[in-house]
């Protein structure tokens, strides 16, 4: 059994270097980020309004 799991191991990852799967969420975000956040923030804490 330890030899088929191995087997099959290194056909996905063969298989995974010739031709990857692409999935965009691995490399697009969803939405502005914590910095983004703090940025904003920090813009409108020096903005006063009389």
């Amino acid at each position: 059994m330890a030899i088929w799991n191995q087997l099959t191991h290194a056909a996905v990852v063969l298989r995974e270097f010739i031709a990857p799967t692409y999935r965009p969420e691995r490399h697009y975000m969803r939405g502005p980020g914590p910095a983004c956040a703090r940025r904003e923030h920090s813009l409108h804490s020096r903005v006063t309004f009389h």
